[in-house]
């Protein structure tokens, strides 16, 4: 087996698709966590994650046993996902494909590109993973926003990117416009 850590986030099963949530405390991660178990997505863990990286190119993260089914909820203490939403609420464990980093507005207008040329990534134990930042603000649906960021992270490792063809449509038109 290869590296090896313990990481204090959340883990899910987002269509299909391991996402491990990060962002400052407060932010609403465990609140988002359960909108998205309530939308019929998966837990893996909360809190605490335990990441392997079992080839050159795969990372695998599973909750360790204390803590398997739980999320803890500010205000409401812990939450057994299991007996509240059932046995399929949950999962052992799940292949690491992206992380979602919630930020502040303040963060995002300092530290990130509104629309990256490249795609974000995040060395994870030796490993490239994708990442997305989504801002946090009051009224925003964050649930939708995890969901579809998922969704176009699922198109990108099909070889499909939204942003590279966007350019390429863009530099056919600046030609028929310019007669080139």
């Amino acid at each position: 087996m290869g590296s090896e850590m313990c990481i204090r986030d959340r883990f899910m099963d987002i269509l299909g698709l391991g996402v491990m949530i990060t962002g400052e405390s407060g932010l609403g991660k465990s609140e988002l966590g359960l909108e998205l178990i309530s939308r019929g997505n998966g837990l893996v863990a909360d809190d605490a994650v335990d990441l392997f990286r079992i080839n050159q190119t795969t990372i695998e993260g599973k909750c360790p046993e204390l803590l398997q089914n739980l999320l803890e909820v500010r205000g409401i203490g812990l939450l057994d996902i299991r007996a509240i939403f059932g046995e399929t609420a949950v999962r052992r464990k799940m292949r690491l494909k992206l992380i979602v980093h919630l930020v502040r507005k303040e963060t995002l207008e300092r530290d990130y590109e509104r629309l990256p040329y490249e795609p974000l990534t995040q060395d994870v134990l030796g490993v490239p993973v994708l990442k997305v930042v989504i801002q946090v603000v009051a009224g925003r649906n964050i649930a939708v926003l995890v969901e579809a960021a998922v969704r176009n992270t699922i198109l990108q490792l099909r070889g499909i990117d939204t942003y590279q063809e966007f350019v390429e449509r863009h530099r056919r038109a600046m030609e028929r416009d310019t007669g080139g």
